[in-house]
């Protein structure tokens, strides 16, 4: 032990039994400064809760009673195909390919890197701080030096474990294009997962993201994004929860004329809970952000999305935003959270956004029925077209996957 568990306490206000492991596990960890300073702003909060706005509907703290291995294992598929290049992060450690896409490097770092404002994110925070094994990898860095032909996966799983921590680093040089998947697929009490992309020049990200957990465990998944001149990024994520789940992108366009997509759905069953929540600065004039945000609930399950635009005044100015959620509670009992908010200080911009939810359309159902087809079914068809829309700019390699995945559950829960 090279740290004082009674010093780290001390840190904490009223830690409890699932944060003093957390904070057991840290002790056990190299002394490292930047560790230290990343563990510190997850301590200034500790597990996020319902007093603190941003978490108000997502409340690990009450979820997390105590850090327990999962009753399952992560026993969905993954969106890799063979042949591809996959990393996969276990509990146990990370496992890399023997061939990259050529115009990627893959950098292990063992010592702890820095965190930017990670007071923001406390779930990245304790990633970045508890990510590290003694005497093994702290940070994975992705490199992209040119445009790349084939994706690269990233897979995180567990088989019944009890946490599962990763970050990684991905930094696109001038021109350089990436095509990223990943495959979130749950198996331990707590996984928490951290990515930061830094874009240069010209670079291009494309990001697909699968997130499927069970009712007994919680999920994080926190991307930090900064975008260069001309530089676009474009996000797809679907999520079927877990007992709490947060997906969370926070995003800077840091040089005029940057382009940003965030597009999400969800799909939650009795007992599941998915949060899709964004907030994207348009730190440099002539930046564009366009978001698609939906979902459908049944009963007894929960969807949160948290979206914000901040244009602040005189280097925002030229700013283009568009934001939109739309949510279906397909029975009684369904819970949607929606807070869209613009935060705009420029005065010449366009930013809108828009906010709905409802019920199937009833005409649109009858249609269906009159034709021969099983209300059930007609059910499920109506979800999988109105959650589509959302997936549309998912990597094409995996963008029928995605739609299996979605097609798969809808048979299985609409009623």
């Amino acid at each position: 032990m090279t740290v004082s568990i009674d010093a780290l306490k001390d840190k904490f206000r009223n830690p409890g039994s699932a944060e003093l492991e957390l904070i057991a596990r840290y002790a056990m960890l190299p002394e490292n400064g930047q560790r230290e300073r990343a563990f510190e702003a997850f301590a200034e909060t500790g597990l996020p809760h319902r007093r603190m706005e941003a978490w108000k509907w997502t409340d690990f703290k009450a979820a997390l009673k105590q850090v327990e291995a999962s009753k399952h294992a992560a026993d969905a598929a993954s969106l890799a195909s063979a042949g591809q290049a996959v990393i996969e992060f276990t509990p146990e450690g990370v496992s890399l390919p023997k061939t990259v896409p050529a115009g990627i490097k893959l950098h292990e770092r063992n010592d702890a890197q820095a965190l930017g404002d990670a007071e923001e994110v406390p779930l990245g925070a304790m990633t970045a701080a508890l990510s590290g094994r003694v005497g093994g990898l702290d940070t994975l860095i992705i490199e992209v030096t040119e445009t790349t032909a084939e994706p690269l996966h990233i897979v995180t799983r567990s088989d019944r474990g009890e946490t599962n921590f990763a970050r990684v680093a991905v930094i696109v040089r001038p021109g350089a294009s990436l095509d990223l998947i990943e495959s979130h697929l749950g198996g331990a009490g707590f996984s928490s997962f951290l990515i930061e992309v830094g874009m240069q020049e010209g670079g291009t990200v494309r990001r697909t993201v699968l997130q499927r957990g069970k009712a007994d465990e919680a999920q994080a998944i926190t991307a930090v994004v900064s975008l260069g001149d001309k530089s676009q990024y474009s996000q797809t994520a679907l999520a079927f929860g877990a007992k709490v789940a947060r997906l969370e992108t926070r995003l800077r366009h840091q040089e005029s004329g940057s382009h940003a997509t965030l597009n999400g759905a969800y799909l939650c069953a009795d007992g599941y809970h998915a949060d899709f929540t964004s907030h994207v600065r348009h730190g440099a004039p002539s930046s564009i952000t366009r978001q698609v945000t939906k979902g459908a609930v049944l009963d007894g399950g929960t969807g949160v999305f948290q979206g914000k635009f901040h244009v602040p005044r005189t280097i925002g100015q030229h700013t283009d935003a568009d934001m939109q959620h739309q949510a279906l509670l397909l029975e009684d009992g369904a819970e949607v959270f929606a807070k869209p908010e613009l935060e705009i200080y420029a005065d010449d911009v366009e930013c809108a956004h828009g906010n709905t939810s409802g019920a199937l359309d009833p005409n649109q159902l009858f249609y269906m029925r009159q034709r021969g087809i099983p209300e059930a079914e007609a059910r499920a068809l109506l979800t999988e077209a109105f959650i589509a829309e959302a997936l549309e700019d998912a990597s094409e390699h995996v963008q029928d996957a995605m739609l299996e995945a979605a097609r798969s559950f809808l048979a299985d829960t609409v009623r």
